[in-house]
């Protein structure tokens, strides 16, 4: 049966959103992102809350549940697995630099300045609550990711530099070909 329910389940919510002995990574204190310092810190920040799961007891997570909507007879009306996840963007594990982003993320809300998940994907609670908090992660790693520049590599540059140069010798070409071509309609000096 386990095995079962392993197999009709993604990835993704095999393990559940639970919090058990988790704690989010605090993000540095960074308004924007200016410099390559504080890229390398902000990568440094995502690739810490990419390994960990946002457990459903974190701060500012407020869980509320509904009935669901749609077709799936009577325990449609009976049990309440819709689960609606809340949380407030100035929450001291929501990077500062990602607000901009999350703010125009679908799921924010102006008037509690929140972002809002639903998730009725499934008929039990609890895999909706697992739901949710997993599009919360992603949410919240997209918005920090927004603003993060990546370095040019050296042979980028040079690449660059290179098509520079022939686009270069190919405008002197063709602009030495255009005066050929105006000369030749002149007529000759006399001498």
């Amino acid at each position: 049966m386990i095995l079962r329910l392993v197999q009709l389940f993604p990835a993704r919510l095999r393990h559940a959103y639970n919090g058990a002995g988790t704690s989010l990574p605090i993000p540095p204190k960074l308004a924007a992102l200016e410099s390559t310092q504080d890229n390398a810190r902000a990568r440094q920040w995502i690739s810490q809350f990419r390994a960990t799961q946002i457990p459903k007891t974190a701060s500012g997570v407020v869980l509320s549940f509904s009935r669901s909507s749609g077709p799936g007879g009577q325990n449609v009306n009976k049990v309440n697995t819709k689960a609606t996840l809340r949380c407030a963007i100035a929450e001291d594990w929501i990077p500062l630099w990602a607000n901009a982003a999350l703010k125009r993320s679908p799921h924010y809300v102006a008037s509690s300045q929140s972002i809002q998940i639903a998730s009725t994907v499934f008929r039990s609670q609890a895999q909706n609550i697992s739901d949710t908090l997993f599009k919360l992660h992603q949410v919240i790693i997209e918005a920090a990711s927004a603003g993060i520049k990546n370095e040019t590599s050296e042979e980028q540059k040079k690449h660059v530099e290179d098509l520079i140069k022939v686009a270069e010798a190919r405008r002197r070409m063709e602009k030495t070909r255009r005066k050929d071509v105006k000369a030749s309609r002149k007529p000759p000096r006399p001498e």
